[in-house]
């Protein structure tokens, strides 16, 4: 495929072509020529867009897209379009399947149903048998897959000496453990932000303190052991506080937070919607400010969509009863982009090298791997947005700044 990009703004600390407006030719997925302005005596497919301006391609840490197991919620095929058409290059795909990855062939599925497509999926691993929290996977036959880290989805690890035995034991082939940040035994029934709200409107709270506790004792344990970890979807001013601190000693660790915790709080609860039922749970607006703080001074690494689609039959009942999860990949850049400024918003999004996966500088002779976009304007998202199977978005009614146009990747390109 041979491409020219028209005065494309380029969006890559690294790149000697930072913020300035380039024409960019690309033959057989590689970048072949940026100048201020190219032309071509032979015919060539040209894109000009509106305020068009390109990136590194975004990579999404954690989604969910229901296929094996649950494909009335969403298939591979999918998730891989909407994560084009959102902007995203790259993903990595939770564990929260039937069956869930925790051997070779598992992975090996994931991996074939994407070939040949724009967008590369990374599947992430469990990190105990049927994640069950029990007995470590199949950490080392994994590892040659190509997984990204190892993880069981949403699911603390309560036993501390696991978590002690799984960081010692990837050490040796340079393995990424995650630990999700909830201390179970504080609120066992919980399923809101404990605080005024829950209180008012008499829903069973999770308070800070159940991450706070989970995040101390996971980083005393890593501090003792070495090796890497990294924290997903944290949500507290408190956990921002701890993982500073962290880092100032030198540990290994890295954490993400979700769009949902970074654009809403739980004052949404009042209408008892339950796309606002995720988890982490909403927090307050102290958190919120918090967690863009440390996006913006490098405490908080990355920002997920933590895209999760869920049917209607499991989302459309009692708050009680309905599953935790919304959709994010759709509004992901747009409710990103509303809170920060642009250069925040795009290193929140390629952050590749914390999973230790290719990130390529946009230069000449490199492969492309990018994403189009517009970051101005701003518009209101709603159902008619929604490319996902299911609709279960938590940002509908929101207002988002900038629009994707699509990716280029593999040497495919992907329009909206």
């Amino acid at each position: 495929m041979n491409v020219l990009l028209k005065a494309a703004t380029i969006v890559d600390k690294e790149s000697k072509h930072h913020l300035k407006k380039r024409d960019v030719l690309i033959e057989k997925g590689i970048i072949k020529k940026i100048a201020a302005s190219i032309s071509l005596d032979k015919k060539i497919k040209e894109i000009s867009l509106d305020n068009l301006h390109i990136s590194r391609g975004w990579f999404d840490s954690g989604v969910s897209f229901g296929e094996p197991g649950f494909e009335e919620r969403g298939t591979i095929e999918n998730g891989l379009k909407v994560a084009a058409y959102s902007g995203f290059t790259d993903v990595a795909i939770h564990t929260n399947t039937a069956p869930v990855p925790d051997n070779k062939g598992a992975i090996n599925f994931l991996k074939a149903n994407a070939t040949s497509n724009a967008v590369n999926i990374h599947p992430l691993g469990c990190l105990t048998r049927q994640c069950n929290g029990e007995d470590l996977a199949e950490l080392y036959d994994m590892t040659g897959t190509g997984v990204t880290s190892f993880y069981d989805y949403k699911q603390p690890i309560l036993n501390p000496n696991l978590l002690k035995i799984a960081l010692q034991y990837v050490q040796n082939f340079g393995g990424i453990v995650q630990s999700f940040p909830l201390e179970k035994a504080i609120s066992p029934k919980g399923i809101v932000h404990e605080d005024i709200n829950s209180t008012r409107l008499g829903l069973k709270g999770i308070p800070s303190l159940a991450e706070a506790l989970q995040v101390a004792r996971d980083l005393y344990i890593l501090e003792y052991t070495g090796g890497t970890l990294h924290i997903p979807t944290i949500s507290t001013k408190e956990s921002v506080g701890l993982i500073k601190e962290a880092k100032k000693k030198g540990l290994n660790i890295t954490c993400s937070v979700s769009i949902n915790n970074l654009a809403l709080t739980d004052d949404k609860l009042e209408s008892f919607d339950t796309n606002y039922k995720v988890m982490p749970p909403l927090r307050t607006n102290e958190d919120v400010k918090a967690l863009l703080k440390g996006l913006k001074e490098g405490t908080v690494d990355m920002v997920t969509s933590d895209h999760n689609p869920i049917d209607i039959e499991h989302k459309k009942i009692e708050f009680d009863h309905a599953m935790f999860g919304s959709i994010g990949l759709e509004s992901c850049f747009g409710a990103l982009n509303s809170l920060t400024d642009l250069e925040t918003t795009i290193n929140a999004l390629t952050k590749n090298e914390i999973f230790n996966l290719p990130s390529r500088e946009i230069s000449e002779e490199n492969i492309a791997t990018l994403t189009l976009f517009n970051p101005t304007g701003t518009w209101k998202f709603n159902t008619n947005n929604i490319k996902s199977t299911s609709s279960n978005a938590a940002m509908i009614g929101q207002r988002l700044k900038g629009k994707v146009y699509g990716i280029l990747s593999n040497n495919k390109l992907v329009l909206n």
